[in-house]
């Protein structure tokens, strides 16, 4: 699986055991939650599925089309519900950021531009920003925590060393897909 570093884009590769009869993979005990990235422009429908290991995400997800470079939809998360309602709702939304527990939206922050920016006031902007990086609080990051701004080089497969796309798992050193299950 993908292992952050923290305070930076790099990550490391982390093979160990994964309970997957439990909660499908899932333990924020061991800071190992699961991510996605979707397809979204229409052209492949191709998603990518993994885990990432280090985050402080302790119960519901959080999702964004601003997912570095073909900004597809990335969703990260403890749960395949709130995960499901988290890139359900910034599809209906054309793109954004959001925060999603127990089945209930937290916060939003719609990107309908290219999933990337919006056409409102930099003040209502920066409202739902704020209130978005309050509510990952909500799930358990800490204070300090910026969550949605690791999460989106998660994708990008030219920082090394491993990444998620929607073709699946990356080596980028070895530039090749690679599996989930480790023999």
């Amino acid at each position: 699986m993908i292992e952050l570093i923290p305070g930076q884009l790099l990550t490391k590769e982390w093979i160990t055991p994964i309970d997957f009869d439990r909660a499908n993979g899932v333990d924020p005990e061991r800071k190992i939650l699961k991510l996605a990235v979707i397809e979204r422009h229409g052209k492949t429908g191709n998603t990518g599925l993994g885990f990432l290991a280090g985050t402080e995400l302790k119960e519901g997800a959080i999702a964004s089309s601003v997912s570095h470079d073909s900004h597809n939809l990335i969703v990260l998360g403890t749960n395949e519900e709130d995960m499901a309602l988290a890139g359900n709702r910034l599809r209906e939304l054309g793109g954004g950021c959001i925060s999603v527990r127990n089945g209930r939206i937290l916060a939003e922050m719609p990107l309908p531009i290219g999933g990337l920016m919006a056409e409102r006031p930099a003040e209502v902007m920066a409202q739902q920003n704020q209130k978005l990086r309050e509510s990952v609080e909500l799930l358990g990051a800490p204070e300090s925590s910026e969550p949605f701004m690791p999460m989106a080089f998660m994708s990008l497969a030219v920082i090394p060393h491993l990444k998620l796309t929607t073709l699946g798992l990356v080596n980028v050193d070895q530039w090749k897909i690679v599996p989930l299950l480790a023999e």
